[in-house]
């Protein structure tokens, strides 16, 4: 989920749910360049409080650093402030609203004629212009999990790679194959806590494990959990809380053994950030809605995120005139 928002121990701000509208001419644009079979491109990754970026030339300048979310479900975000040094045309606007579904707000769609990274170019790329809140400091936009789909996207934590590449993935192979299924653009796979097998959002552009409030009040911690911060969306404001479970967390064959958690009472499903994904090399083939995972470790444990939480809003689908196409 892009990170629209940031939540400290104390008072802050949390992201906004991001629906893009615009009309059908403008979405049935060239979405990507095409991929040749048997392709591979690698480009390094730069590891910031575990999260993954990467250096991007758009429309020919730059680099500019990005940060590869794989919980965005539109191509792309961008700062107002590269859209300005860019002079970038406004094509349309987008619509913000916050989980509660209460107001909304408009962010104006921008038109990239190209994205490149390392040796793949994307061309006319649809991106909604948006402060990043705290990541400014560390990049200028956001590259959101329907941008690649048409390649398989690996996210090699340990190796700090992204590689790019065609084909599908083999059923033989080092590592484990999981299903998963794109809702809103964004994946979600299935998560073990205890005996209870339940939806995630796997979100390179996260921070830790979070859980909605409804399923933590279903499993046991080992002590209990501790009001820490306050939240604040658009337009209303919850607690925060964190703890330790008790039980593990299985991830396909991989054990998170008493996992500290981030506890929220706005968002329906759990979320895997960087902070757990930072074990793996994964790979989407969003065509098959097939990742494959691959750790060291079978089983490890996890900690609480090296930053001041930053909690990210699940895609919610709204009614609408016009196509949408929801950001977390």
């Amino acid at each position: 989920m892009t990170p629209l928002g940031e939540v400290r121990r104390g008072l802050a701000q949390t992201g906004l749910a991001l629906l893009l509208c615009a009309s059908p001419s403008m979405l049935n644009g060239q979405n990507s360049a095409q991929p040749s079979p048997s392709l591979a491109f690698a480009t390094p990754i730069e590891l910031i409080h575990d999260k993954p970026y990467v250096e991007v030339m758009v429309n020919g300048r730059g680099p500019y650093r990005f940060l590869i979310d794989t919980g965005t479900g539109t191509q792309a975000l961008i700062s107002p402030e590269l859209v300005s040094e860019l002079g970038m045309p406004v094509v349309g606007h987008a619509k913000l609203s916050d989980p509660s579904g209460q107001g909304e707000h408009r962010s104006e769609m921008v038109w990239i004629e190209s994205l490149k990274i390392g040796g793949v170019e994307f061309e006319e790329v649809q991106a909604v212009e948006h402060g990043l809140f705290r990541e400014e400091q560390n990049c200028q936009g956001v590259l959101g999990f329907p941008l690649f789909e048409d390649y398989l996207l690996t996210l090699d934590y340990p190796g700090r790679r992204m590689i790019l590449s065609t084909g599908v993935l083999a059923e033989t192979g080092f590592g484990t194959l999981m299903p998963f299924r794109v809702s809103e653009g964004v994946p979600i796979a299935k998560v073990q806590i205890d005996e209870l097998s339940v939806d995630a959002q796997i979100d390179s552009g996260g921070a830790g494990l979070s859980l909605p409030e409804v399923l933590a009040e279903q499993v046991k911690f080992q002590s209990a959990p501790v009001e820490f911060g306050v939240a604040e969306s658009l337009t209303t404001r919850f607690s925060l809380k964190g703890a330790r479970l008790q039980p593990d967390v299985r991830f396909g064959p991989y054990v998170f053994r008493k996992a500290f958690v981030e506890i929220n009472s706005a968002f329906p499903v759990v979320n895997v950030g960087s902070t757990p994904l930072k074990n793996f090399v994964i790979t989407f083939d969003q065509q098959e809605g097939v990742m494959r995972i691959s750790g060291r470790e079978k089983i490890m444990n996890l900690d609480a995120s090296p930053v001041p939480l930053q909690l990210q809003n699940e895609p919610r689908r709204q009614a609408s005139d016009g196509m949408l196409v929801p950001v977390g």
